[in-house]
């Protein structure tokens, strides 16, 4: 029997004699660029060569043997001879009890012979995937070499989590069928197993049900609201923010954006995606999200209003019969188009206002014993769980719904960072939990240089739970919500590289591998060039927002890639391919904007980086009364849209501290901290303060904004620089957290030093 290492919800096994194999040094790595990396993979000595007379063999297996022939004859530019037998066979495909896990395989690469054994299809799918990254990537290309060659190497290998999975928002901005089919196939190279596909919400219909055609006929087309004028204005600066024109027609002498996909579409991309063994997974939206259904159908309501409420649109009634007779009908049509044994109903963001107002609620909560409205939302759907699972359906919603209480045969998706207990109380109620955190799972959220890290080394287990809690968390998926994603390219953007930390994270789930990750990272941005994938751009390592010099400044920066061409700007404009190569180094000796932006062999343009300079005097120090150790802290109990909406606000208390961080006190969901005193810095220099918050920040020194991180945003780091003398200086930072990740960090550098925590003996009030 293959002894495959067992991954039980993080927890391993730890057997020196058979697991030694797991310290593959980066040799390894670097000869075999593979993500996710394999369980195990022991190497060997030649190679073996494909000519289109090697043949594929596998009785038990035909689709896929008819997948990796065609994969070999598109690298060949012809067909591969057809085998004779199983025995004769050059590559062989062959059914083993031996192997129980149903995605695992092994993979035996000799210089004469190749053979996959598996148990299911989807394990001789993973090693196709694998077979074709140790391909030349110009096979994506389908240009043709004479002779194809594969290392000698055994490969055993199998998933750490079952659930491995890549959302995309359809809703908020439409994609087309061929776009699905590339976001298929990037999974299945990756190894990703669930896509979740969120088909309706506020802004648009997007599934055909025949029952209910108003759905599509109106539903699935808008005027522009304010998320398309967002991407508009970005575009202006970015192409990948103009918003794909397919999607937008002329109706009636109005301009409308939209689309939908029919039932026969969708079954196709259905079945796309199962030859993959990629499980789709539909999500229709509700109680609340319902404004594109509502709008057609207004009985949807307790009182036949569709509008916005304080924060979310009005949900659909759970109190009238005839809502779950829409409901049902839906899904009914739902389950005919998606075979998978999941159903997503949503769940999330109901504003349950309209329900407390209303005789029929009121009525039938006096019925049913139902104590309060969140309890009312779990009424509606337990009982629409019931209805799934009378048709062999299993119920997935976000973990809102866990709040008036579920049934433990739910199964829970968390989201919401800033409640920790929700995974846990779903776990400890008997749930099935999927982690969707949105730090640092929302692909939507902003990419920088610490987001493909903290992806990679995200834990889904919460460290709360015990060794057999752990077993009920299966697994997590990115999310891609796409108000302000209006494009292909834009979507490519977002996902990539981060979707392949996210996939080696969830197969091979070993941290230790990072630097071994990376260096295959970039063996595999040729293979994405092949596949016309938009994938972003290595970072510019090193590189402030802010800059500051008395004298003169220097700017250097060392390409991520040797590939990479460094353009600058100082004149405000974008960078473009004509732009000047930035020197090493450029010298500033004014204060100035320099653009700076990476581009590609064919002219793809990364990030672009606005690094303002500013020619500063040293700040002398001020003199201070004997100090106490920590800042003086104010805090207010109140949501900020800014920090400087803080100053005229009410003070809930005030506390001391010598870190700058949220304090574990604090539990409302929005609130805002003011920490100032005094900086007392032990030397003279040119001092840069790195700035994380989710959501916003300010930092000042002295009379000088050093950091600006304001606004309502995921977490993200700014920084900035301040030309500061030995002592102490004047210290303030501004902080608001609108209700999400409670995230607050600073660190400092100087000189140019490595980036570390601020000492807490440098703080005085």
């Amino acid at each position: 029997m293959i002894a495959f290492l067992r991954k039980n919800a993080g927890i391993r096994l730890a057997i020196p004699l058979l697991f030694s194999w797991f310290s593959a040094n980066a040799q390894d790595a670097a000869k075999f660029p593979l993500i996710p990396y394999p369980t195990k993979l022991i190497p060997g000595k030649g190679l073996f060569a494909i000519t289109p007379r090697t043949t594929v063999s596998g009785e038990a297996f035909k689709s896929e043997a008819k997948e990796l022939a065609a994969l070999l004859a598109k690298g060949l530019g012809q067909k591969l001879t057809p085998a004779k037998s199983q025995s004769a066979a050059a590559i062989s495909i062959i059914k083993s009890a031996d192997i129980t896990a149903s995605e695992s395989y092994r993979l035996t690469i000799k210089p004469n012979h190749v053979e996959i054994l598996a148990n299911s299809g989807a394990g001789v799918f993973h090693a196709i995937e694998t077979i074709r990254q140790l391909l030349p990537a110009s096979i994506e290309k389908g240009i043709a070499s004479k002779k194809l060659v594969l290392p000698v190497l055994t490969i055993e290998d199998e998933p750490a989590y079952e659930w491995r999975g890549m959302h995309l928002d359809v809703s908020r901005h439409f994609f087309s069928i061929s776009y699905l089919k590339k976001f298929i196939d990037r999974m299945a190279l990756y190894k990703m197993n669930k896509l979740h596909l969120h088909l309706t919400d506020d802004q648009g219909w997007r599934i055909e049900i025949k029952k209910y055609p108003k759905l599509t006929e109106e539903g699935a087309w808008r005027t522009f609201n304010n998320q398309d004028s967002m991407c508009m204005k970005r575009s202006k600066d970015n192409p990948d923010f103009v918003i794909d024109k397919e999607h937008i027609i002329q109706r009636d002498g109005k301009t409308l954006y939209g689309g939908f996909y029919t039932q026969q579409e969708m079954k196709g991309i259905v079945a796309y995606a199962a030859a993959r063994h990629i499980d789709i997974i539909p999500e229709i939206d509700m109680p609340g999200h319902m404004m594109a259904a509502i709008n057609s159908y207004p009985f949807l309501t307790c009182n036949g209003e569709n509008k916005w409420g304080a924060l979310f649109t009005k949900p659909i009634c759970p109190c009238n019969e005839t809502t779950f007779e829409f409901a049902q009908n839906v899904f009914t049509e739902i389950m005919d188009i998606f075979p998978s044994k999941y159903i997503h109903i949503g769940g999330d963001e109901v504003d349950r206002t309209d329900w407390g107002k209303s005789d029929a609620c009121k009525a039938l909560m006096e019925k049913e014993g139902i104590k309060d409205l969140a309890a009312l939302q779990s009424y509606f759907i337990n009982r629409m769980e019931k209805f799934f699972n009378s048709k062999g359906r299993k119920l997935i919603g976000w973990d809102e719904i866990i709040e008036g209480g579920i049934s433990p045969t739910a199964i829970v998706m968390y989201w919401r960072g800033w409640v920790p207990k929700a995974p846990v109380e779903a776990v400890k109620n008997g749930n099935t939990v999927i982690m969707t955190p949105g730090e640092p799972l929302y692909f939507d959220n902003q990419p920088d240089q610490y987001a493909v890290d903290r992806v990679y080394h995200f834990n889904p287990i919460p460290k709360v739970l015990n060794a057999q809690e752990a077993k009920s968390i299966i697994g997590a998926q990115a999310n891609i919500w796409t108000e302000q994603i209006p494009s292909e390219r834009r979507a490519d953007y977002m996902a990539m590289p981060r979707m392949t930390a996210l996939a080696e994270m969830l197969w091979t789930n070993q941290p230790d591998k990072y630097q071994s990750y990376l260096q295959r990272l970039v063996r595999q941005y040729s293979r994405m060039d092949a596949m016309g994938i938009n994938y972003r751009l290595p970072d510019l390592p090193g590189l402030l927002n802010e800059y500051v010099f008395t004298d003169e400044g220097k700017l250097s920066i060392a390409s991520p890639l040797s590939t990479l061409t460094i353009r600058y700007t100082t004149d405000g404009s974008l960078p473009g391919v004509g732009s000047a190569v930035l020197p090493t180094p450029l010298v500033i000796k004014k204060s100035q904007l320099i653009r700076v932006a990476a581009f590609t062999p064919n002219g793809t343009r990364g990030d672009v980086y606005n690094l303002n300079y500013t020619q500063q005097q040293m700040l002398g120090p001020v003199k201070i009364a004997p100090p106490k150790p920590g800042l003086a802290c104010t805090y207010y109990k109140a949501y900020f849209k800014a920090t400087t909406f803080m100053k005229d606000a009410k003070v809930d208390s005030t506390f001391t501290t010598d870190k700058i961080e949220v304090p574990a006190t604090v539990k409302a969901p929005s609130f805002g901290i003011t920490y100032k005193g005094y900086i007392d810095v032990p030397a003279d220099g040119i001092y840069s303060f790195y700035l994380t918050c989710d959501d916003g920040g300010v930092l000042k020194i002295g009379p000088n904004m050093v950091v600006n991180n304001d606004g309502n945003h995921s977490a993200q780091e700014r920084s900035g620089q301040v030309a500061l003398k030995m002592g102490a200086h004047p210290f303030q930072l501004d902080f608001i957290e609108g209700g999400g990740g409670f995230k607050l960090g600073l660190k400092y550098s100087v000189n140019g030093s490595v980036p570390q925590d601020v000492p807490a003996g440098w703080f005085k009030n």
